[in-house]
C-alpha cells in the first residue's frame, strides 16, 4: 500500500465509522473522521486545502480536502454544499482511498493476441484507437460507434462532444440500468424527468423502493430526520425493511414488482371517495375522465391479491394522504422499484405522478416541488466552437421511443453490439459488463465488438473485456467543469484538484478526449483547456473560476424557489397528462394501467431483489479496503430470506445456501429475518467481483446481475434488473 494511503486502522479506529453506519444513519460525522485520523495528524509541515466533490456516487457532495506535505490528511463535508451540509457518507470518506490504491491503473494497456494486457504509450494507444475508429466509420458509418458513460461534471461534456465530433448519435448514459424508466415515465405525465419531495415540511411522505438512510445524500437524511421529529407520517414501501425504518412510522412489505397496483388502488380510493383536489385537477389535467373510467376497477381488494397488502391498509394509506394533502407526496425514488427494475417500471412512474396530482401537491409546501436550476450560458463560439449535430438517429430511439434521448437505452446498444450493428464501443466511468444486466450476455456483446475501449481508474470487468484500457487519474487528482445543482436555491459547485497525480502517466477525462479527438482528426473542436472552459461557463452566469475555487459553492439567490406557483407543464397538451398519445403509440395503454411483472414466482421460487447498502455504490466501491472490511466485519454479503420461508426450506440464520436459476448458481451465507417479504430474496448489489486485479473485492459475495436474464422494458428501454426468479437451498441438505 502507498505510504499516502488512508489506512483501515485509522478509518475504523474505535469502530466510530462502523457504529455510525450500522445505527442506520448512513453517514459519518466529521468528529468521527477526525477521531479516526488523530494518529495521522502528528506530522508537521505545510497544509493546503482545496474544495472538491466526492466521486463515490452520482450525488457529488462537496468537501474541503486537507493536504499535508502533499498527502491527503482529512476531508470535511462542506457546510455550504446543498447535499453535504457539513457531512459525507461512509462511502465518501472511504472512497478517498482510491487515489492510493495498489490496484490503480497506471499506464495505457493493450490486449495482445494471447488475451493478456501489455502497457503501451499514450501515443500508440491514441494512434491505434483512432485508426480503428475511423476505419470502422469509413466502412460502416458513424452509427457503428457507441459510447456509454456514467455522468460526472467533465465526463458528460467531453464524451458527448467527442461523439458529436465523430458524427455518431449513439451517446448513452448509464440510465437504462439506473433511473431511465422513472425519468421517462415522469416526463410523459408532467413534462419533467424529476421532482423533489419537500420532506422537511411534509405531513406525509411515502418512499417506494428508496432508502435515504442507506446513504444517498446527507442532506436527505437530515431532512428526513427533521420530518420525523416534526411528526410527519413516513411510510416505506419495500419488500425489505431497509435502514430508513428508524425514521418511518410504517413499513409496507409489498410483493416485489407490484408497486403499480398499490398506487392505482390508492388513486381509485381518492376518486371513489371524492377525496382528490377536484379544482386542481380541472385546471391542470388532460385525460382525467378517460383515466378515471379505467382506474375504477383497481379496488383495494383487487390490489391486495397483487401486492400482498391488506385492502384496508391500502384504503387507510390513501385517506391519510388525502388528510395530509397538499403537504404530502410519493417521493420520486431513483433506481429502486421503478428506476429500471421491472417491465412495468415506466408505468409505475406515470401512476405516481398521477397520484401526486390528485393530492394537488405540486409546488406546495410539504408537497412535491419543481425547484429551479441554473445552467451555463453561451460562451465564445470562436474559442469554443459548436460541434455539428450528428445526422443519424440514436440506435434504440425507434424501438424504445419513450426513453429520454439524453440517456438512451445502453442495453439496446449492447444488444446491437452482440448482433453486429455496433462495431465499436467506448466506456467512460461505466462498468456495464458487471452492473447493467445479465453478465454473460453483456460479455458476449462486448467480445463481439471490433473495438472496445474502457477508461477507468481500476481494472473493472468491462476493462477486462476491452481491447484498450486508458487510465484516468482519480477524482482527487483533477479539476473538472462546474457542477450546476438545482434546489430551493440553485447553486454551482466545483471539483478542484486536491493532490498531485500519484501516477504521472494517468490523465484526466478532458485530456483523454481532447487528445483522442486530435488523433481522430477532429481536434479543432477541442482547442481549449478545462480551466478555460470552466471559467467561461462561470463567467456566463456572473461568476469566475478563481472565485469558485475559493468558496467551493456559489448560490443564485435571485432564482430562489417560492411555494404556490403552478408549474409550466412542458407536455404536448400543456397540462398534466393522465393519458399520453406517445405512450399509446409505443404500444402501451394511453393511461397507466395494471401490467404484471414479466416473471412471477411459482411455488418456492423467490424473486431476486437488489439494493444499496450504506457503505457501497454498486460495483464502484467494493474494492476499497476500509469499506470492504466493514462488509466482512458485519457479514454484509449475506442474502436475506424470510424466516417462515427459511423454516420450510430447513435454512437457519448463517447457513451457507445455494442460490440458482437458469442463468447462474452461487453460494453465500443466509440472513434469516422477518424483515423481508416472503416472496423475495434480497441480494446486495455490490459484490461478486470477477476481476482478479481488484484484489480486495475479487470473488467476495455473489453478483446480482449474474442471475438476471437479459430483458429490455417495452417502450422505455430499461434493463429490468429485478425480473429474476431464483431457488434457494441449504448447502449439503
Amino acid at each position: 500500500m502507498s505510504e499516502n494511503a488512508v489506512t483501515r486502522r485509522s478509518f475504523l479506529a474505535g469502530s466510530a465509522g462502523a457504529a455510525a453506519l450500522v445505527a442506520g444513519a448512513g453517514y459519518l460525522s466529521f468528529d468521527a473522521w477526525e477521531q479516526a485520523h488523530a494518529d495521522e495528524q502528528d506530522a508537521q509541515g505545510q497544509t493546503t486545502t482545496a474544495h472538491s466533490l466526492c466521486n463515490a456516487c452520482s450525488t457529488k457532495c462537496g468537501f474541503t480536502a486537507y493536504v499535508s506535505d502533499g498527502r491527503l490528511s482529512k476531508l470535511i463535508g462542506d457546510r455550504d454544499h446543498p447535499y453535504a451540509q457539513g457531512k459525507l457518507c461512509a462511502r465518501g470518506y472511504g472512497y478517498s482511498q482510491i487515489a492510493y490504491s495498489e490496484d490503480r491503473l497506471t499506464d495505457p494497456l493493450k490486449k495482445m493476441e494471447d488475451g493478456k494486457f501489455e502497457a503501451i504509450s499514450w501515443e500508440q494507444a491514441y494512434s491505434e484507437i483512432a485508426d480503428k475508429l475511423m476505419s470502422l466509420i469509413d466502412a460502416n458509418g458513424p452509427e457503428a460507434v457507441a459510447l456509454v458513460q456514467d455522468p460526472r461534471p467533465s465526463g458528460k461534456y467531453y464524451t458527448k462532444r467527442f461523439m458529436d465530433a465523430i458524427g455518431s448519435p449513439n451517446f448513452y448514459t448509464h440510465g437504462a440500468a439506473c433511473n431511465l424508466s422513472k425519468e421517462s415515465g415522469f416526463t410523459q405525465v408532467i413534462g419533467k424527468g424529476n421532482y423533489e419531495s419537500d420532506i422537511e415540511n411534509a405531513k406525509m411522505v411515502m418512499f417506494i423502493g428508496r432508502s435515504y438512510a442507506d446513504a444517498i445524500r446527507p442532506s436527505s437524511v437530515i431532512a428526513l430526520q427533521k420530518a420525523h421529529e416534526n411528526g410527519a407520517k413516513v411510510v416505506i414501501v419495500d419488500p425489505r425493511c431497509n435502514n430508513t425504518r428508524i425514521f418511518a412510522d410504517e413499513w409496507v412489505p409489498i410483493n416485489p414488482g407490484t408497486d403499480l397496483a398499490l398506487v392505482l388502488a390508492m388513486s381509485q380510493v381518492l376518486v371513489r371517495e371524492g377525496r382528490y383536489d377536484k379544482e386542481y385537477v380541472a385546471e391542470n389535467v388532460s385525460g382525467f375522465d378517460e383515466w378515471a373510467a379505467q382506474v375504477v376497477e383497481y379496488t383495494p381488494e383487487w390490489a391486495e391479491k397483487q401486492t400482498g397488502i391488506p385492502a384496508n391498509t391500502i384504503t387507510r394509506l390513501a385517506l391519510e394522504f388525502a388528510d395530509a394533502a397538499p403537504a404530502a407526496s410519493i417521493e420520486p425514488s431513483w433506481r429502486g422499484a421503478f428506476g429500471c427494475a421491472y417491465q412495468n417500471s415506466g408505468e409505475t412512474a406515470r401512476a405516481i405522478c398521477v397520484f401526486n396530482t390528485l393530492l394537488g401537491c405540486w409546488n406546495q409546501k410539504g408537497g412535491a416541488l419543481f425547484t429551479p436550476s441554473v445552467s451555463a450560458g453561451k460562451v465564445d463560439e470562436e474559442k469554443f466552437p459548436p460541434v455539428p449535430k450528428p445526422e443519424g438517429k440514436q440506435l434504440g430511439a425507434a424501438e424504445y421511443p419513450l426513453a429520454l434521448a439524453g440517456m438512451g437505452s445502453n442495453v439496446y446498444a449492447a444488444q446491437q453490439a452482440k448482433e453486429g450493428a455496433i462495431k465499436a464501443m467506448i466506456f467512460y466511468n461505466s462498468n456495464m459488463a458487471a452492473g447493467y444486466s445479465n453478465t454473460r450476455y453483456l460479455a458476449e456483446a462486448l467480445k463481439n465488438l471490433e473495438l472496445c475501449v474502457a477508461i477507468d481508474v481500476q481494472m473493472s470487468e468491462t476493462a477486462m473485456l476491452a481491447d484498450y484500457v486508458l487510465p484516468e487519474c482519480s477524482y482527487l487528482e483533477r479539476m473538472e467543469l462546474p457542477e450546476f445543482i438545482g434546489g430551493i436555491v440553485p447553486a454551482v459547485a466545483l471539483r478542484d484538484q486536491v493532490i498531485k497525480k500519484v501516477h504521472p502517466n494517468t490523465k484526466s477525462v478532458d485530456e483523454i478526449f481532447c487528445e483522442l479527438a486530435e488523433a481522430c482528426g477532429v481536434g479543432q473542436y477541442f482547442g481549449f483547456t478545462v480551466e478555460e472552459l470552466a471559467d467561461a461557463q462561470l463567467q456566463s452566469v456572473g461568476l469566475s473560476l478563481d472565485a469558485l475555487k475559493t468558496t467551493g459553492v456559489a448560490y443564485f439567490s435571485d432564482k430562489e424557489f417560492s411555494y404556490g406557483k403552478t408549474p409550466e407543464w412542458k407536455t404536448p397538451t400543456g397540462k398534466i397528462q393522465f393519458t399520453s398519445e406517445a405512450v399509446e403509440a409505443a404500444g402501451l395503454p394511453a393511461a397507466p394501467m395494471w401490467m404484471e411483472p414479466a416473471v412471477m414466482p411459482i411455488g418456492l421460487q423467490l424473486r431476486l431483489v437488489g439494493g444499496k447498502q450504506a457503505i457501497h455504490s454498486h460495483t464502484q466501491t467494493a474494492n476499497i479496503e476500509d469499506l470492504m472490511q466493514i462488509t466482512k466485519d458485519y457479514d454484509l454479503t449475506r442474502v436475506w430470506i424470510n424466516a417462515d420461508v427459511a423454516e420450510q426450506l430447513g435454512i437457519a440464520d448463517g447457513d451457507e445456501v445455494e442460490v440458482s436459476n437458469e442463468e447462474h448458481t452461487g453460494r453465500c451465507r443466509a440472513k434469516v429475518t422477518q424483515r423481508i417479504n416472503p416472496t423475495a430474496l434480497y441480494m446486495p448489489s455490490h459484490y461478486g467481483c470477477s476481476s482478479p486485479d481488484q484484489h480486495t473485492a475479487y470473488e467476495v459475495g455473489l453478483r446480482q446481475m449474474d442471475f438476471v436474464p437479459f430483458r429490455i422494458e417495452p417502450g422505455y428501454g430499461a434493463a429490468c434488473t429485478q425480473e429474476a426468479l431464483v431457488s434457494v437451498k441449504k448447502v449439503g441438505a
